[in-house]
């Protein structure tokens, strides 16, 4: 009889022949499912015990779901130049898993949607409502095209706002969200520095073949684009994540914590410099001349701006590291005469009739490059956007453009006034400013380029609209925990 204090290893399983036959069974199955159905397939059926483990995850931990679309955003849109497969869906299905997930969490329990019943969720529902409408915009022709641009618009800020609101609830886990935000930047970083002094590989090679290379290969060139969608939005995210991560450096006691945020930043930098995003330039410009005023310190304010001005200057008035490359294609974002930018201010031109009779656009996703794919001969997808504004004022109209800018602007406002006289906690004021900061930098560097709706800008946009307009819930926790600390101590 077995002692029931004894435990059977592995190994001691495989003596039995049962478990050695039913083990060589499934071995066998499965080689003729892959033989048979390919090896999509097969790697599906070894990765479903992972699924099953990664639902259970979510399902007891809702919050992973929240996280890991963090970790999609980065990495989706890069994910599509190896597998044959619609990924950009994956981001979709992991929230309203997400939602899903919350539910049934507390089935037994009535859910609290009390912390998601603020000002920011109002202002999401509003802007969703404004997209929903433009579905009957007599402008719009394709369904499709709606359906494909109203996610990057306005869906994922709804969703991602108010599961941030009812998941992000202590300052563990908004120290926790830091945290990988950093660690993703740095593996974008990495990757980036991998492209550059070893090359791309045989996937990223064949996705510049089939016509990547046109706007990514400059005079011989490589605009480094790491995993991400194209080199435009990792040269803006990693100079996003610099911001944030440099101001977060400033109050880390702990010199491991602060070496980690160093090299984001430091790495961050370096990543947009690689990119040739030149657009990406003003994230820290705009980014850090916003942390100076927020400070309010007035040394602070003079020698962040003199710094400021030298950066400026540097690119705009002198030719000094002019046979860099990537130097080279920054300093020509401050040149007014410059061929792209002549070409953008000529289509804002050519819009600005067309639109002078359509104040609801031309319908969401039916403007610029990606609106071919549903509507190849139409008048607006022969003109290309490239800003975030032209393109919600191309697709959504001026009506859509002013509430879009009254929405963010009201964000800004809001969150500014929080910072500077309601936050009590000195370590939370900068990690709020961090995130404030960061996104105004987003919010001008967007006048360039769609950047502000674009994974993963979008996510941690909206993940940090979010945390901003609720930091009294973070404020209240470290106050009780530290027995409160003056306000004026930024």
């Amino acid at each position: 009889m077995l002692n029931p204090f004894d435990q059977l290893t592995g190994s001691d399983r495989l003596k039995s022949p049962g478990y050695l036959l039913l083990l060589v069974f499934l071995l066998c199955l499965a080689a003729l499912i892959i033989s048979e159905m390919g090896l999509t397939v097969g790697l599906g059926l070894i990765l479903l015990p992972f699924i099953f483990a990664f639902l259970y995850l979510i399902f007891s931990y809702p919050i992973v779901g929240l996280y890991t679309a963090i970790f999609l955003g980065f990495t989706i849109l890069g994910l599509a130049r190896y597998v044959d497969f619609q990924v950009g869906l994956l981001l979709d299905g992991i929230l309203f898993l997400t939602f899903t997930a919350l539910i049934f969490n507390k089935f037994y329990e009535k859910i609290d949607w009390k912390p998601a019943k603020k000002d920011i969720t109002l202002l999401a529902l509003i802007w969703f409502g404004y997209s929903l409408f433009e579905l009957f915009n007599p402008e719009s022709r394709s369904v499709a095209a709606w359906l494909n641009g109203i996610r990057g618009i306005s869906m994922y800020m709804l969703l991602i706002v108010v599961l941030t609101l009812l998941l992000i609830d202590s300052n563990r886990k908004l120290n926790l969200f830091f945290y990988l935000w950093g660690f993703l930047s740095l593996l974008a970083s990495f990757k980036g520095i991998v492209q550059h002094f070893w090359g791309v590989d045989s996937y990223e090679q064949a996705w510049l073949d089939s016509g990547g290379a046109i706007t990514h290969v400059i005079f011989g060139k490589l605009r480094i684009f790491s995993f991400m969608s194209d080199a435009g939005q990792f040269g803006a995210n990693q100079a996003y994540s610099a911001v944030v991560a440099a101001i977060v450096a400033l109050i880390e006691k702990d010199w491991r914590k602060k070496l980690f945020f160093i090299l984001v930043a430091i790495l961050g930098i370096y990543g947009m410099l690689l990119s040739g995003t030149r657009g990406a330039m003003s994230i820290p410009l705009a980014g850090f001349a916003t942390f100076f005023i927020l400070k309010k310190n007035k040394f602070v304010m003079f020698s962040g701006f003199v710094f400021l001005v030298v950066v400026f200057a540097f690119f705009k008035f002198t030719s000094i590291g002019q046979s860099n490359a990537q130097i080279r294609r920054m300093r020509s974002a401050f040149d007014p005469n410059d061929a792209s930018f002549q070409v953008r201010l000529e289509n804002q031109r050519t819009l600005s009739v067309y639109l002078a009779s359509r104040p609801f656009g031309g319908g969401i996703g039916h403007a610029g490059v990606k609106a071919r794919k549903y509507l190849p001969n139409a008048f607006l997808s022969q003109i290309a956007t490239d800003s975030w504004y032209v393109m919600i004022w191309a697709e959504q109209g001026i009506v859509g453009l002013m509430l879009h800018l009254i929405i963010l602007f009201y964000i800004v406002i809001n969150a500014s006034k929080r910072i500077m006289n309601k936050i009590r906690d000195p370590i939370l004021k900068i990690k709020m400013a961090a995130l404030l900061s960061g996104m105004v930098g987003v919010m001008v560097a967007s006048y360039g380029n769609a950047v502000l709706g674009t994974v993963p800008t979008a996510v941690l946009i909206y993940i940090s609209m979010a945390l901003m307009l609720n930091s009294e819930i973070f404020d209240k926790e470290a106050v009780i925990s530290e027995k409160a600390v003056p306000v004026s101590t930024l």
